[in-house]
């Protein structure tokens, strides 16, 4: 079992209990699902970019990535329906519970100039969303293979009903939010 979720019922559902005074532990707001996302923009002239940026993100998350499609199209980004145009991995249960360990523990500290991920990047719906800069920043990740640093997306979706919850669901976690 991941460290986060053994510390997450015995730990942070009784302080969220007592927090926010839940009548049952089954209101208790919990992890949902961890979408991480990278846009490949370039995937419309060079088609490798995808295979690369695919490959980087397997190598993050241990689980094969979705190609992501273009809804619409749209003449100015020469971009037609249908085209591939990002990758995307859900994550649910144990992988869910070690990626966000190795991102907030590991990750993160390793970013240039790091004092905290912003507080502000809630949906009001106790969803967070946090972006990356360079997929570097974990260790999986070999310097001498990749072709190019790209950035990317980490969205935590929570059962939390507000802002508040998720962001004292994440805190329990150890999510590192920056001061005011």
């Amino acid at each position: 079992m991941p460290r986060l979720l053994d510390q997450y019922r015995s730990e942070i559902v009784p302080a969220m209990m007592e927090r926010f005074s839940y009548r049952s532990v089954m209101q208790v707001p919990r992890l949902e699902k961890i979408v991480v996302n990278i846009g490949v923009g370039e995937a419309l002239q060079d088609a490798k970019a995808l295979d690369a940026a695919s490959n980087d993100l397997a190598t993050i998350t241990g689980q094969r990535p979705v190609i992501t499609r273009a809804r619409k199209s749209v003449a100015n980004f020469r971009l037609r329906e249908g085209n591939p145009i990002g990758v995307k991995v859900t994550l649910r249960g144990e992988r869910m519970y070690s990626f966000l360990d190795r991102l907030i523990n590991v990750a993160l500290p390793r970013q240039r100039d790091f004092s905290g991920v912003p507080r502000s990047a809630f949906d009001g719906r106790g969803n967070y969303t946090l972006g990356m800069r360079e997929q570097l920043v974990f260790p999986e990740i070999d310097y001498d293979t990749i072709d190019k640093v790209r950035g990317f997306e980490v969205s935590i979706v929570t059962s939390a009903e507000t802002d508040e919850e998720g962001r004292y669901l994440l805190e329990q976690f150890g999510m590192p939010f920056a001061r005011q």
